[in-house]
C-alpha cells in the first residue's frame, strides 16, 4: 500500500514519518512518498523524516520528490499539509488584522480567510491530480489550515474523498489519559462543533463518565490545555472546550496580549523556522543526523513552549525532546492511520474527524462540514447523532458555520461581495466596514496566488 504526503518538507515531517513508520508493517504500508515544491526544505526536513523512518522500519520504501504526479501516482491514501506562501505570508495575514484591532490568529481569526484563499486553489489542483493518477478509492486527509474553511470548500467543490483532520481534540484526550494515568485508548470523547470550535459533551475513562470530575479537577487546569479557561466557564457550558475557543470567550484579552507581546505567534514561528533552517542547511543530514536532531530539538522546543503564550500570557515549561523510539501518541498522522487501520480490519471504531453533518447536529445543514465524533469503517464515516445541543454553544457554531459557507462560496466564485459578507458575520470581526478593509487588503496581498476577483 502506498501513502503520500504532500507538504513533506514541513518542519513537522519527522512527526509524520515516525507515526507512519511505527504502524507501516501492521497497516501494510510498503511505500511512502514525501513531496514538497520547496526543494531546500525537502532536503532538510524530508531527509530527517526519511532517516527516522529508516530507523523504525528499514523495509519501507521511502521516496522524496518535488514532482506531484510522482507523489500521488497509485497512492491509496494521501495526507496534505501545505503552506502556500510560507511563514512570511502568515505574518502578513495576521498583521493586517491586528492593525485593525482584530484577532489575527491564522485559523480562528480573520487571517484564516487569507490563508484559505491561497490554500484552496493549490489543494484543488492536487485533488485533480489525485482523481487522475491515484487509486480509484484513494482517501485524502487534509491537515492544511484553516481546516474548517478548507474542508468545507473542498467538499463544496465535489472532492468527497477528502477529510479534514486536526490533532487538537485527540491531543486533548491524550493529555487526559496522562492526567488519569491510563492508556490513551482508554479515554474517549464525544465531540461536536467545528474545527477549532468544538465542545466535548462527554469524556469517559475505561467507559466511566468523568466530565464533571474533570471540570472540577484543579490539576487539569495545570497539566492540560484546560489551563486557558476558568472553571466557572466550563461549568456554565457543561463541556470541556477545544483550546481555540479561548479566542472566542476571551477575545479582548487575546488581542490585548498579542498587541503587548514583542512578537505575534506567526512572527515567532517565522523567526524560529528561519533560524533552524539556516543552521540545518550547514549540516550533512545523512552523515550527521544526531547533530541535526539536536539543532531541531532546540528550536522546536522553543516553538512548543511558546504555543499560545503571546495570546494567553501562559508559557509552557516542559523540556521538549523528540524520541524516535518512544511509542507514538498519534499526533498529526494518528487520526489518519486509525482511519486506515479500521478500514483494513473491516471493523468499526470511533474517531474525531471533519466531515459532513448529515443530520448529526440539529440546526445545521446536512452538507455543513463539522468536527465531530464519528463511527468509521471500511464503508466510510458516519457522524454520531447529537441532535439538540446547548443553545449558546450552537449559536457560536452556527455563526461561524455561516461564515465558512460564505467563505467557501467567495473562494469558489472569486466573489468580493461574498468575502465581505463572510467576514462581516465572523464573530471575531463582526463589522461590515472592517470586513471591507480586510478583503481589500487580502486581495492585494494574495494577488499573485489567486488571480482577479470581482
Amino acid at each position: 500500500m502506498k501513502l503520500a504526503v504532500i507538504g513533506g518538507g514541513g518542519v513537522r515531517s519527522m512527526f509524520l514519518a515516525k507515526s507512519i513508520a511505527q504502524k507501516a508493517q501492521a497497516l501494510d504500508i510498503d511505500e511512502l512518498t514525501f513531496m514538497d515544491n520547496d526543494e531546500v526544505k525537502l532536503n532538510i526536513y524530508g531527509k530527517m523524516a526519511k532517516k527516522v523512518a529508516s530507523l523504525l522500519c528499514s523495509s519501507l520504501k521511502f521516496t522524496l520528490t518535488s514532482e506531484p504526479v510522482e507523489a500521488v501516482r497509485d497512492a491509496d491514501y494521501i495526507i496534505t499539509t501545505i503552506r502556500v506562501g510560507g511563514d512570511a505570508m502568515r505574518v502578513k495575514d495576521e498583521r493586517i488584522a491586528l492593525n485593525l484591532g482584530l484577532l489575527g490568529q491564522e485559523t480562528t481569526g480573520a487571517a484564516g480567510f487569507s490563508f484559505a484563499m491561497r490554500s484552496i486553489s493549490a489543494l484543488a489542483q492536487y485533488c485533480e491530480l489525485i482523481k487522475k493518477y491515484s487509486k480509484p478509492n484513494c482517501k485524502v486527509f487534509n491537515f492544511t489550515n484553516p481546516a474548517g474553511v478548507v474542508s468545507q470548500t473542498l467538499r463544496d467543490m465535489g472532492y468527497d474523498f477528502t477529510y479534514g483532520i486536526c490533532d487538537a481534540p485527540s491531543g486533548m484526550l491524550t493529555s487526559f489519559a496522562k492526567l488519569y494515568g491510563v492508556d490513551e485508548n482508554a479515554v474517549k470523547g464525544e465531540v461536536y462543533g467545528l474545527n477549532h470550535l468544538s465542545y466535548f459533551k462527554s469524556i469517559t475513562v475505561n467507559g466511566k463518565e468523568v466530565m464533571r470530575n474533570l471540570i472540577e479537577n484543579d490539576e487539569a487546569y495545570e497539566k492540560t490545555d484546560m489551563r486557558y479557561f476558568e472553571k466557572e466557564l466550563l461549568r456554565q457550558r457543561g463541556a470541556v472546550l477545544n483550546e481555540y475557543l479561548y479566542y472566542f470567550y476571551y477575545r479582548e484579552k487575546a488581542v490585548e496580549n498579542i498587541l503587548k507581546a514583542e512578537k505575534t505567534r506567526g512572527e515567532q514561528i517565522c523567526e524560529i523556522n528561519n533560524a533552524m533552517t539556516a543552521q540545518l542547511k550547514e549540516i550533512d543530514i545523512d552523515s550527521n543526523f544526531e547533530k541535526a536532531l539536536a539543532i531541531y530539538e532546540h528550536w522546536y522546543g522553543e516553538r512548543e513552549n511558546n504555543y499560545m503564550a503571546a495570546e494567553t500570557g501562559i508559557k509552557r515549561k516542559n523540556k521538549w525532546h523528540f524520541d524516535i523510539y518512544e511509542k507514538d501518541t498519534g499526533g498529526y498522522a494518528g487520526v489518519a492511520l486509525k482511519f486506515m487501520e479500521t478500514a483494513q480490519q473491516k471493523c468499526r471504531d470511533s474517531m474525531i474527524l471533519c466531515t459532513e453533518n448529515k443530520g448529526a447536529i440539529n440546526g445545521l445543514k446536512d452538507s455543513d462540514v463539522v468536527e465531530i465524533t464519528c463511527d468509521v469503517s471500511a464503508d466510510g464515516c458516519v457522524p454520531h447523532k447529537f441532535g439538540d445541543v446547548d443553545e449558546q454553544n450552537l449559536e457560536i457554531i452556527r455563526r461561524v458555520k455561516i461564515y465558512e459557507r460564505l467563505a467557501s462560496r467567495a473562494i469558489r466564485e472569486k466573489s468580493i461581495q461574498c468575502a465581505v459578507e463572510a467576514l462581516t458575520l465572523h464573530p471575531l470581526v463582526n463589522s461590515y466596514s472592517l470586513a471591507k478593509i480586510l478583503v481589500s487588503e487580502y486581495l492585494k496581498l494574495n494577488k499573485n496566488y489567486i488571480g482577479e476577483w470581482k
